[in-house]
């Protein structure tokens, strides 16, 4: 690259996303095809998706500790509920009060103190004395895991370049995924050597060293260029900036930033007061901010109705369709016996979810996030049909049916709605606003997780799984028209002029 320079000139100011977007240029005109990613993006990067990853591996490895749980604390259909519904309650909240700090304290206070939150609570989990706290303290993991959902989207999105900005934010939440599939196999590791009800305890404390070194690490990166200079901190924003473009040989050489928007608290134009746009109204102010909060939250509530549902249950429901429904009577080793065979199925359909944002990595950039979007949501409808399907069926053709059916919806969540609609909620709302946009949208979501969640086994116990799943297969559905009626399109768009 000794024959590239930049055409362009660094006298003149110009935003964070300008530079962080700007490609070295040949001799004779020649662009560089992209900008090349430095040290310290790639080191956000994994550090937000090590974020996801614990979200995976609690919430869903959920669904193999639930029978150990239910045998230790003689838990009954409402308590199960609980249970499934307090890390997802936790979410919500965390989301919807925490999420907003971001915009207020910073990305980077928030980035670090969510990873020590989730820590103090995971460790106390793990030697939870009663049923009571265990719902209290996974609602306490739960509260970290939703501040995670704004954060780690912001860290990512306001460092990378926009061209890229979709397929390395879905690559890091991708690790949902893999954290999903790590939970349900590290459950599978300990059950087949640690044949005792106690097992879960050992489930959850795994994760506790790998947390802390990602706690330690997040305090080593720069604060949010963009967010500096939203707030007027013109001069700490070129630091950071530096920090976060630092590369060898250096490029650019030196950063001048124009502060092109009035953060709140000041007077703008007019001497118009921007500091209602610290409080939700701002979500509502423009018809620009009216648009992306209902593209934001109400396909995503809608998509969390079955996500949730069906992933912290599918063991649950493929330990009935294997003919292991009840765990009345049976004794510890065929409880851990039904709970293996259980496992061993759902880290199959799990596989899937890798599969499908793996897709959504490769597209989301080149098709957009809303026809993915769509297309997921009407894929999710068929899985769901073929599983719901199963059910007039018995033996070997229902379990085939009732696995296809949910690696099926597996794959087009993954592909859509499950990871567009995170993608999304931190695309389409100016930077002043991002935080609590993003942690709204997904607060909101998380009110359809936790009534799923809560509602699931009971109303698998009461109206049986057909019923269930066709009424999912409706909010999928629905899911789809309310993308395509308020759609907003951010693909290769900057983050700078999104909301303006």
């Amino acid at each position: 690259m000794n024959e590239m320079r930049d055409l362009r000139g660094f006298n003149h100011k110009r935003s964070v996303q300008d530079y962080i977007d700007e490609t070295p240029i040949w001799r004779d005109g020649t662009q560089v095809a992209a900008t090349p990613m430095t040290a310290m993006q790639w080191r956000i990067w994994w550090l937000a998706a090590a974020g996801k990853f614990f979200e995976g591996l609690v919430v869903f490895m959920t669904g193999v500790t639930l029978p150990l749980m239910s045998r230790e604390f003689g838990m009954d259909a409402f308590q199960h509920g609980l249970v499934g519904a307090a890390s997802l309650a936790g979410i919500l909240v965390g989301a919807l009060l925490l999420g907003g700090f971001a915009d207020q304290f910073g990305r980077k206070l928030m980035f670090v103190a969510e990873m020590v939150i989730f820590i103090i609570f995971l460790a106390l989990l793990a030697v939870s004395p009663s049923f009571g706290w265990t719902v209290v303290f996974l609602f306490g993991i739960g509260i970290a895991l939703g501040c995670d959902y704004p954060t780690a989207h912001l860290v990512i999105s306001e460092s990378i370049p926009s061209v890229a900005r979709g397929r390395l934010v879905l690559s890091a939440f991708g690790f949902q995924a893999v954290g999903a599939l790590t939970g349900t196999l590290l459950g599978y590791l300990v059950l087949s050597n640690i044949e005792t009800v106690s097992a879960w305890r050992i489930m959850y404390a795994a994760a506790i060293l790998p947390a802390v070194a990602v706690a330690v690490a997040r305090l080593f990166v720069p604060e949010s260029a963009s967010w500096l200079l939203a707030h007027g901190r013109v001069e700490e924003a070129q630091q950071a900036a530096q920090r976060l473009l630092a590369r060898s040989p250096q490029y650019p050489k030196s950063i001048e930033l124009a502060h092109r928007h009035h953060h709140a608290g000041t007077a703008g134009p007019g001497g118009h007061d921007h500091v209602h746009e610290r409080t939700p109204l701002a979500l509502l102010k423009t018809p620009h901010n009216r648009r992306a909060t209902i593209l934001a939250s109400v396909p995503w509530f809608l998509q969390d109705l079955s996500t949730y549902g069906i992933g912290i249950f599918t063991p649950t429901i493929l330990a009935a369709a294997f003919g292991h429904q009840a765990d009345v009577g049976r004794n510890l080793s065929d409880l851990v016996s039904a709970d293996l065979l259980a496992s061993e199925g759902a880290a199959l359909v799990d596989l899937l979810l890798l599969v499908g944002i793996g897709v959504a990595v490769a597209l989301s950039d080149r098709i957009g996030r809303i026809p993915l979007q769509i297309a997921g949501f009407v894929g999710c409808a068929a899985g769901l049909l073929v599983a719901a399907l199963s059910t007039y069926y018995s033996g070997d053709r229902a379990v085939t049916m009732v696995v296809i059916g949910f690696m099926l919806f597996n794959f087009m969540t993954n592909l859509g709605p499950n990871a567009q609609t995170y993608l999304i909620a931190g695309e389409v709302f100016p930077t002043r606003i991002r935080g609590m946009g993003a942690g709204f949208a997904a607060a909101f979501a998380k009110i359809g997780a936790v009534l799923t969640a809560f509602l699931f086994p009971i109303l698998l116990a009461d109206f049986g799984t057909r019923t269930l799943l066709f009424l999912l297969i409706g909010a999928s559905l629905l899911g789809a028209v309310v993308t395509w009626h308020y759609r907003i399109e951010t693909r290769g768009r900057s983050l700078d002029d999104i909301g303006l």
